[in-house]
C-alpha cells in the first residue's frame, strides 16, 4: 500500500473520498506517519485561526469520516498523545507506526532517498548518488499536496517540499554530470526549473554545465550572460564563484564536472534477458562481418536497440564498441552527441575523424530517425575518413547512404512473442507460467516486444482474460465501425478535426499500455509515446495519408490507396514509399513479385492513425464505396474461367470487405445490403457462409432500427440475400424474428416475379431453392451460367423425384454448359449429381472433389469425402474408406465443422 502526496492524493492509485477536510486530515497525518499528532495541531492545521465552536467534536467527526474512507485494514488510532494512522501490521500498542511509515508514504520516502543521495554525493560516490536522487525525483507526479492546497497548513508544507525537490534536483544534476552520465535529458529538466528560479545560481551553473556537456556551448554562454545581467540589474551582485567557474570551463572547452574530457561512452547494460530473434541475430552477425554500415530499421518498439546491443556483445572481442544515443538530441546537436560519446572535445567532423582515424571501432548509433539527415552526414564523413571504422545504426528510417546494409525488424515470431510475454509476466506476477489466451494477446499487439512487455507488466493488476478482452474490445474493431459514444460528442466523433488530436478511448490499447518503466526514455514509457515519436516525424501530407490509410484492414495496393485517400496515383505511391521508409507501413511483395505490392500497417500503428482521422473525413465512406465496387466488379468473373484468380483477389481483400460491411452496419444499412448481395457468390464459393451469418443478422437488425424499407429503397432482392446469409435458425430465442424475416423475404420474392427485368444477382434463385425450396418461380437472367445452373437444379430435383433419366439429361446438359464456361463450382455440382446415377461413381466423385478442393470449400469437401468413403466401403475397400474418413476428420477439424458420424 502506497500513500501518495507528491501530486494528487491517492491510496495505491485510487483517489480518497470523503471531502476536502477528510483529505486534508489524511495528508496531515501522513506527513507525520508513524507518530501521533496532537489534537491541537490537527485543529490548527484544518481550521487555522478560525476554529469552529466545539473544535474537538468537529475534529472527531472528521476522524470518523476518514476511518470510513480508508481501505480495509487501515484506521486512525487515538491515544493521549493524539491521533496516528495505523495499518494492517501496526497494532495499537507501539509508537513506531508499523504498517504506515517512511516506505509507504511517498513524501517520507522522497525525503529519505534525497538525504541518502546527498550523503552519497558528499562521500564522493556520484554514481550511487545519481541513482538515489533519480529514484527520489521519480516519486513526484505533480505539485505536492495538490488536492489539499486550501488547507491552512498546506502553504508552509508545500514551500518546504518544493524547496527539498529543488535541492534534490540540483544534487541529482551535479551527480549525473560528475558520474559521466548523458546530460542531454538533464538539459530539459534543469531548464524548466531555471525558468521558475532564474536567480538561483547553483541551478544556473548546473544548467550551463549540462548545456556544454550536451555540445551546446553557444547556448551555455548565452545563459551565463543572461544570469549575469539579471544578477546585476536585480540584486546589484556579481556571479558566484561556482557560476563563474562553469562559465570559464565552457570558454576552455571543458565539458565534465572537473574540466576534463570524459571517456568514450560504454554500451548500456541490459536489465532483462534477451528472447527470440535467432534468425535476425545470425543475419546481423553476418552483416557486421562483411559490411561497414549496417542499419536496423523497423517500427518503434520492435527491439532495434536491444538487438543491436546483443549483436555487438557477441562480436565485442574483435573491436572496441562505442555507444551514441541520439534519442534525446534536437536539431543541430548530433555532432556534439557524437563527440561526447567518443570523448572528443571538439565536435567538428574533422576532429571526430582524427579521433577515430586508426581505431578499429564499432560505432553503435542509436535512434537516428528524428535527426536522420544530420546523422547520415556525420556517419558518411566518419566512414570516409576512418577506414577501420564500422557503424551499426538503429532507426525507424534508413540513413540512405551508399553501401548501407539494411536489416528490417518487425514482429517477433509467435512462439518467441509468447515466451517473452510469459517471462516478463512472471517478473510482474511471481508464479505466472502462461495462459491459453497469451497467443491472442501477442497477436493483438503485433508481436512487438515493447508492447508485449508493457502488457505483461499489467499482470500485476489484471488477469490474462481481462487483458485479452480489453484489447479485443477496442482493437478488434476497424475505424468507423464503433458505435460507442465518445466523451462530449456523438458516436464515433473525434474531439477535433486536427490530425494531431487523438480520439479518446478509455479502454483502448494506448490507455491500457500506459504504464511503462518510469526511468525509460519518454518515447518508450507508453505504447502511445512509441507511435507518437514516429508520427511527429511525418509531414502534413504523410500524416493525412497515414490517417486515411487506417480505414483499410489487411492492407491495400497503391491504386486502392489513391482512390480511397483522395490522392493522385503518383503522389500516393511517393507517400506510401516514404511511410514505408519510416516504418509506418510495410510493403509486402505478393506472388513472388508478379502481383502488385500491398501496403499494410501494424495494428498498433493503424489504431493510432485511426485516432488522428478527423470527424467527417471522406475516407471511411470512400473505403466502403471502393469495397462495393470491388465486389461488384469481381462478381461476373466468379462465373467463368477466371474464377480462381478473382477468388484469390477477394481473399486478399476479405479483411477490407468485412470492415466495410461492419461500417455499413453501423452507419449505412442500405450500403450493407448492397455489399451482402455483391459478396454472396464469393461467400458461397469459398465456404464462408457460417462465418458471415452473424454479420448478416447484425445488418438486418440495423436495417430494422433504421426503418429501412427494402421496396422503397429498391433493395428487395438484396434484403432477401441478407436473410439467406443470416442462415435464420428454425428454433432458438431469435426464431420468431427469423420466421418474420423469412416471411418478409418470401413476400419480396413474390413481388420480384411480377417485374419484367431479371434478378440482379444470378445466385438468388439457387440460394432460395437450396435454403427454402423451389416454391417461387423467379425471373432468372438469360445467360449461359444461369441456364446451366437452372439445368443443374432441375437435375437435382429430378433425382429427388426418382426420375433418373430426366436427372441424367439435365445434369449432363448442365455439365456441358459449366465446362464450356470453365466454371469449377458449377462443374463440380453437376459431377456430384451425375455420380449418384453412375455405376462407377469414383472417377466423377474424384474430379468433383478436386474442383471443390481448388475452391477451398470445406463443407463440400467433407460431404464428398463421406460419400466416397461410403462407396469404398460398399466395394469392400476398407483401407481407402478409412483414409477418406481420416481426411474428413482433418478437414472438419481445421474448418471448425462438426465431424460427420
Amino acid at each position: 500500500m502506497m500513500f501518495r502526496l507528491l501530486g494528487p492524493l491517492t491510496v495505491s492509485g485510487s483517489p480518497v473520498t470523503g471531502g476536502p477536510r477528510v483529505r486534508a486530515l489524511l495528508a496531515l497525518l501522513l506527513l507525520d506517519a508513524g507518530r501521533a499528532v496532537s489534537a491541537v495541531r490537527l485543529v490548527d492545521g484544518l481550521y487555522g485561526d478560525t476554529p469552529p465552536a466545539g473544535a474537538a467534536g468537529a475534529l472527531q467527526s472528521q476522524v470518523s469520516r476518514l476511518r470510513r474512507a480508508l481501505p480495509d485494514g487501515y484506521g486512525v488510532d487515538h491515544s493521549p498523545a493524539g491521533y496516528r494512522l495505523t495499518g494492517p501490521d501496526t497494532g495499537t500498542s507501539t509508537e513506531s507506526g508499523g504498517g504506515i511509515g517512511p516506505d509507504t508514504v511517498d513524501v517520507l520516502l522522497f525525503e529519505r532517498l534525497a538525504g541518502d543521495g546527498a550523503r552519497a554525493a558528499a562521500a564522493d560516490d556520484p554514481v550511487r548518488a545519481e541513482e538515489l536522487l533519480r529514484e527520489a525525483l521519480g516519486l513526484w507526479r505533480g505539485p505536492a499536496l495538490a488536492d489539499v492546497r486550501d488547507a491552512p497548513y498546506a502553504p508552509a508544507q508545500t514551500a518546504r517540499l518544493d524547496g527539498l525537490r529543488l535541492d534534490a534536483l540540483e544534487e541529482w544534476a551535479a551527480a549525473l554530470l560528475a558520474s559521466g552520465g548523458d546530460p542531454a535529458p538533464l538539459v530539459r529538466e534543469v531548464e524548466v526549473a531555471a525558468a521558475a528560479h532564474p536567480l538561483r545560481e547553483r541551478l544556473r551553473a548546473l544548467q550551463i554545465r549540462a548545456l556544454a556537456g550536451a555540445g551546446r556551448q553557444a547556448r551555455a554562454l548565452a545563459v551565463y550572460e543572461e544570469v549575469r545581467g539579471a544578477l546585476a540589474d536585480e540584486l546589484g551582485a556579481d556571479p558566484s564563484p561556482e557560476l563563474a567557474a562553469a562559465h570559464l570551463a565552457v570558454l576552455r572547452g571543458q565539458r565534465d564536472a572537473g574540466g576534463g574530457v570524459p571517456a568514450a561512452r560504454p554500451l548500456p547494460a541490459p536489465l532483462t534477458d534477451f528472447v527470440g530473434r535467432a534468425p535476425e541475430r545470425e543475419r546481423l552477425r553476418a552483416l557486421l562481418a562483411s559490411a561497414r554500415l549496417v542499419t536496423l530499421v523497423g517500427p518503434g518498439g520492435a527491439g532495434k536497440t536491444r538487438l543491436a546491443l546483443e549483436g555487438v556483445r557477441e562480436g565485442r572481442a574483435r573491436r572496441e564498441a562505442v555507444f551514441v544515443d541520439l534519442g534525446a538530441v534536437g536539431a543541430g546537436e548530433a555532432a556534439g552527441t557524437f563527440a561526447r560519446a567518443l570523448g572528443v572535445r571538439d565536435a567538428a567532423p574533422d576532429a571526430l575523424v582524427r579521433a577515430l582515424a586508426d581505431r578499429p571501432v564499432l560505432l553503435v548509433v542509436d535512434n537516428c530517425e528524428h535527426v536522420v539527415a544530420e546523422a547520415a552526414v556525420l556517419v558518411r564523413a566518419l566512414l570516409t575518413g576512418c577506414p577501420a571504422l564500422r557503424v551499426l545504426a538503429t532507426s525507424r528510417e534508413a540513413l540512405g547512404l551508399t553501401g548501407e546494409s539494411l536489416l528490417p525488424l518487425g514482429a517477433l515470431a509467435p512462439k518467441a512473442a509468447v515466451e517473452l510475454f510469459v517471462r516478463r509476466g512472471a517478473a510482474a506476477r511471481p508464479g505466472f507460467a502462461g495462459h491459453a489466451r497469451v497467443p491472442e494477446v501477442c497477436a493483438a499487439l503485433d508481436g512487438l516486444p515493447l508492447a508485449l512487455e508493457l502488457a505483461a507488466a499489467r499482470l500485476r493488476t489484471l488477469g490474462v482474460d481481462e487483458l485479452a478482452d480489453r484489447l479485443g474490445e477496442r482493437l478488434g474493431q476497424p475505424p468507423g465501425e464503433r458505435s460507442d459514444e465518445q466523451p462530449g460528442g456523438r458516436p464515433g466523433e473525434r474531439p477535433s478535426g486536427r490530425l494531431d488530436a487523438p480520439r479518446a478511448h478509455p479502454d483502448d490499447r494506448f490507455r491500457l499500455l500506459s504504464r511503462g518503466d518510469r526511468t525509460a526514455p519518454a518515447r518508450h514509457r507508453t505504447l502511445a509515446a512509441v507511435v507518437e515519436w514516429s508520427w511527429d516525424l511525418l509531414d502534413t501530407a504523410e500524416q493525412r495519408l497515414a490517417a486515411r490509410f487506417s480505414v483499410f484492414r489487411g492492407g491495400a495496393t497503391a491504386g486502392a490507396v489513391a482512390r480511397v485517400c483522395g490522392a493522385d496515383r503518383a503522389d500516393a505511391e511517393d507517400l506510401l514509399a516514404s511511410l514505408a521508409e519510416k516504418s509506418l507501413v510495410e510493403a509486402v511483395v505478393v506472388d513472388g513479385g508478379a502481383g502488385p505490392v500491398r501496403y499494410r500497417m501494424l495494428e498498433t500503428v493503424r489504431a493510432y492513425a485511426a485516432g488522428r482521422l478527423p470527424v467527417g473525413d471522406p475516407a471511411p465512406a470512400a473505403h466502403t464505396a471502393h469495397c462495393l465496387a470491388l465486389a461488384r466488379t469481381a462478381d461476373p468473373a466468379l462465373r467463368g474461367p477466371d474464377q480462381l484468380d478473382r477468388l484469390a483477389r477477394l481473399d486478399a481483400e476479405e479483411p477490407n470487405l468485412r470492415a466495410a460491411l461492419r461500417r455499413a452496419i453501423a452507419h449505412a444499412p442500405d450500403d450493407g445490403l448492397r455489399l451482402v448481395a455483391a459478396l454472396t457468390p464469393y461467400w458461397w464459393l469459398r465456404g464462408l457462409r457460417g462465418q458471415v451469418a452473424g454479420l448478416a443478422r447484425d445488418l438486418l437488425d440495423a436495417a430494422d432500427r433504421a426503418g429501412l424499407d427494402p421496396v422503397a429503397a429498391g433493395l428487395g432482392e438484396e434484403y432477401v440475400l441478407a436473410v439467406l446469409a443470416a442462415n435464420a435458425p428454425a428454433t432458438g430465442p431469435d426464431s420468431g424474428a427469423c420466421a418474420e424475416r423469412l416471411a418478409r423475404a418470401r413476400t419480396l420474392l413474390t413481388m420480384l416475379t411480377t417485374r419484367a427485368e431479371p434478378l440482379r444477382q444470378p445466385f438468388t434463385a439457387f440460394l432460395w431453392a437450396t435454403a427454402v425450396g423451389p416454391e417461387v418461380r423467379l425471373p432468372v437472367p438469360d445467360d449461359p451460367w444461369s441456364r446451366a445452373l437452372g439445368q443443374a437444379g432441375q437435375g437435382h430435383l429430378a433425382l429427388e423425384r426418382g426420375d433418373r433419366e430426366a436427372a441424367r439429361a439435365s445434369l449432363t446438359a448442365a455439365l456441358a454448359g459449366f465446362r464450356a464456361l470453365g466454371e469449377r463450382w458449377g462443374t463440380a455440382t453437376a459431377l456430384e449429381g451425375l455420380a449418384v446415377l453412375s455405376p462407377d461413381p469414383l472417377p466423377l466423385l474424384g474430379e468433383a472433389l478436386a474442383l471443390f478442393e481448388s475452391l477451398g470449400v470445406a463443407e463440400d469437401i467433407v460431404d464428398l469425402l463421406v460419400r466416397r468413403a461410403a462407396v469404398h466401403e460398399a466395394a469392400g475397400e476398407v483401407g481407402e474408406a478409412a483414409a477418406d474418413r481420416a481426411r474428413v476428420a482433418r478437414v472438419a477439424r481445421r474448418a471448425g465443422l462438426p465431424t460427420p458420424v
